[in-house]
Formats: structure tokens, C-alpha cells, sequence
């Protein structure tokens, strides 16, 4: 039972290793201070329950685990309280819709509805992304909105694909706090190279209404 509770133990630590963003396989022998054969037999163990992914030849928090802290915490999980509002934009706008948060230095896909076209852009649940490409990570990685609320990118993580996001904010206390990222996504044969212009504002509308339903805004009615 002891030997049990020490893999485990260990295992937890490998994952604790990636949440400060992707890892080498030295940098979570580093981290954990475990040897090398151990934390990579655990990573690998890890990585085939889907709780840790490999990309580039380094390891990071898995799609299990996105499935997972959707479920988890107080109040309605993020991802299953977004879902109305952001059918409602692929409805609106016809394209892919994505709900990405922050998890180091990368982005996770935790909520993805692909556009009924059949020339579309594809995001998988789980998938990790840069945050220094797409306007998805850059609103994530805390770059201004302006006034309009909402960030454009042209073929910077994809050729031939443009995208808008709009922040999800827990508005909450004295302090504003980033919480997620709206994402509308699609070919440039449609989103045209100013898809800020066609769709920037129903974005930050979905990103406020996201807001609502999962309850990060303060309660609007009067009080007595």
C-alpha cells in the first residue's frame, strides 16, 4: 500500500512539474527531483491516460485534465456555462468558435463547435496552443483590446485562417481579474482580412455573455 501511495505521490508531483508550462523530460527530473528512468516511465504512464501530451519533444498538462477542471470548482463549470452563448455566436457567424484559458505559457482548448461549412477551421478540445500567435493568446497573454474589446489576427498561426477574440473577465471584487478567451475563427475566403470589422463586436457580446452565465459579473439588479 505504501509503494501505492509513493507512485502516486510521484506521479502528482510530474504533473505539478508542467503547471508552470511546457517541460522537457530533464526539466521535470529537475522539478521533481526524481530520476530520469521514473519520471519518464510516469510521464508516459501519464500521457496514455491523457493527463499529460507531448508536443515537440516536450510535455504538458493533457486534454483529460481540461475535461477535468471544467467539472471542477464552485458554481457551473466554465465550460459547460459558456456553451449556450457561444453556439449562439457559431450560429451568428456561421464560423468555428472556440473557448480557450491560460495554462503557463500556452493556451487550452476547453470548449470547440466547428462551423457547419465545410471549408472551416478545426480546434480540438484539449489542444495546446502558443500564446504568441492567433488573437486568442495574445488576449490571454494580457494584450490591450481597446476600446471595442476585442483583438484580430490574420494568418498568424495559420495560413489562410483569421480569427477574433474577446476577454472573459471575472468581474467580481474590487479587482478584474482575466479568466478565458472567445475565440471566432475561419477562412479568409469569408472572415475577409479585417474580420475584426465583421465580427468584433458579436465576439465581445458572447464574451460578456459568457461572463453572465458563468457568474464573473456582479449582480446587476437593484438593491434596497
Amino acid at each position: 500500500m505504501e509503494r501505492s501511495i509513493q507512485v502516486l505521490d510521484r506521479a502528482i508531483a510530474v504533473l505539478h512539474a508542467c503547471e508552470a508550462g511546457p517541460a522537457t523530460l530533464q526539466d521535470l527530473v529537475v522539478r521533481t527531483g526524481l530520476p530520469r528512468a521514473t519520471t519518464h516511465r510516469l510521464a508516459s504512464a501519464l500521457e496514455g491516460h491523457g493527463l499529460l501530451c507531448r508536443d515537440d519533444g516536450r510535455w504538458a498538462l493533457g486534454p483529460a485534465l481540461a475535461r477535468m477542471g471544467s467539472l471542477a470548482g464552485s458554481g457551473p463549470p466554465l465550460a459547460e456555462a459558456a456553451r449556450p452563448a457561444l453556439a449562439a455566436l457559431r450560429d451568428a457567424t456561421g464560423e468555428s468558435v472556440q473557448l480557450y484559458v491560460r495554462r503557463g505559457d500556452r493556451r487550452l482548448c476547453l470548449v470547440a463547435l466547428d462551423s457547419p461549412h465545410s471549408l472551416r477551421t478545426i480546434v480540438s478540445v484539449g489542444a495546446v496552443l502558443p500564446l504568441d500567435r492567433g488573437s486568442a493568446g495574445r488576449v490571454l497573454r494580457g494584450d490591450p483590446t481597446g476600446d471595442a474589446g476585442w483583438i484580430e489576427s490574420v494568418e498568424e498561426r495559420e495560413q489562410g485562417v483569421a480569427s477574433v477574440s474577446a476577454p472573459v473577465l471575472d468581474r467580481r471584487g474590487p479587482l478584474v481579474s482575466l479568466t478565458a478567451a472567445v475565440s471566432v475563427s475561419g477562412p479568409l475566403e469569408r472572415t475577409t482580412r479585417a474580420p475584426g470589422k465583421r465580427y468584433g463586436a458579436v465576439v465581445a457580446e458572447a464574451a460578456r455573455a459568457v461572463e453572465r452565465a458563468a457568474a464573473l459579473c456582479p449582480d446587476p439588479s437593484p438593491r434596497g
